[in-house]
């Protein structure tokens, strides 16, 4: 189970592992002395057991290069050296690091995130759970911004949950069919154009 860093803690990790599954956890300022101690081990030239994989993309005008790191040597995330009762998430068997270049229209862009997981992850099979976990929260993200489903004032009966169908059903037909456009434009192409509509609707119902 991959989740942001909202729900990084203690209580949130062993409800995943009590249940039998394993956790990809964000660390970013909800848990500063790990993310911080993650960053330095990362950071030290004489760390060892470090993998990597690098990815590269090419899309919409942009390339993007993602690097993957993992280390499996966790056992100094824990020791008499920490104070009594401290809290800190359990069965942490991985750390990851993920460092992004995008460059656009000739700027330049770098982003490093920090992740710990509770299972024995490779480099490619950390990068494939993150990744995948980006994709949901842009679903997320397009359906409150652009098909404002966050405004929805449908509370009673089966209103709310048949619209959230139809926006995913509405937005799987747009992303399939948009080619080169954003998911926004295509949108608004399609209430402006019947015959652009067509184009979206038809080949999803042959």
């Amino acid at each position: 189970m991959t989740i942001d860093a909202i729900a990084t803690n203690p209580t949130v990790a062993q409800a995943i592992l009590d249940a039998g599954g394993d956790y990809v956890l964000a660390l970013k300022c909800n848990q500063p002395t790990l993310h911080d101690e993650v960053a330095r081990y990362f950071a030290d030239p004489a760390a060892i057991g470090i993998e990597t994989v690098e990815a590269t993309d090419k899309d919409h005008g942009r390339i993007e290069t993602r690097r993957t790191s993992v280390c499996h040597d966790t056992s100094w995330l824990t020791g008499d050296r920490r104070y009594p009762d401290e809290p800190r998430l359990p069965n942490i068997q991985t750390i990851v690091m993920t460092t992004t270049q995008t460059e656009r229209r000739g700027k330049i862009t770098d982003e490093t995130r920090y992740f710990v997981a509770s299972a024995r992850l490779g480099p490619e099979r950390a990068a494939h759970a993150i990744r995948a976990h980006w994709g949901i929260e842009s679903l997320h993200w397009v359906l409150d911004v652009v098909f404002k489903e966050d405004l929805s004032r449908l509370r009673r009966g089966h209103g709310a949950p048949n619209m959230a169908h139809i926006r995913r059903f509405a937005f799987n037909i747009v992303r399939a069919g948009r080619g080169t456009k954003s998911i926004k434009t295509a949108r608004k192409a399609a209430a402006w154009s019947q015959d652009f509509l067509a184009s979206l609707i038809l080949p999803q119902t042959r």
